[in-house]
């Protein structure tokens, strides 16, 4: 289905650079912003797959060992709000199965986040000062969801 610009109506988070008032199409793009939507677009794919690979790798642990019923069970008493980074850090050392699990949960949270950071840095570098302070504004909006909001909700 094509867009109302007769593209092929993809969702990109940024506008095109037409309808940024930017006269450059695609077509005139340089070899290095293709880069950066190449770098982007690894970077997501490669961390929803190593996100994958953790979650499935703890799954298959906690089925080997047999204690995927008290860990993913209904009545499980597990928290995820009360484990911490460092916590999931000394887990892995051991093959803790739900530390591999955690690792992969919160890999899949930073793909995105990496994807915000990455589109500052595209946006600075073509000089596209409105989408830098917006994405900024975003990206402080993750951070604070992230970091600063479950810590003040469990005091």
């Amino acid at each position: 289905m094509e867009g109302p610009d007769g593209t092929g109506g993809g969702a990109d988070l940024a506008p095109a650079p037409e309808a940024r008032g930017d006269p450059r199409t695609r077509a005139d793009e340089s070899e290095e912003d293709r880069g950066m939507d190449r770098l982007i677009g690894a970077a997501l794919r490669y961390g929803v797959l190593t996100s994958i690979a953790f979650i499935l790798a703890g799954l298959a642990l906690l089925l080997a060992r047999g204690c995927a019923a008290d860990v993913l069970g209904a009545n499980s008493p597990l928290n995820t709000s009360t484990i911490s980074p460092a916590a999931v850090a000394s887990g892995l050392t051991s093959l803790d199965p739900l530390s591999l699990i955690l690792l992969g949960l919160m890999l899949l949270i930073a793909t995105p986040v990496l994807r915000v950071a990455l589109g500052i840095a595209s946006f600075a570098r073509e000089r596209d000062w409105l989408y830098v302070l917006i994405t900024s504004i975003v990206f402080v909006n993750l951070m604070i969801a992230i970091f600063v909001l479950p810590s003040a909700l469990h005091l």
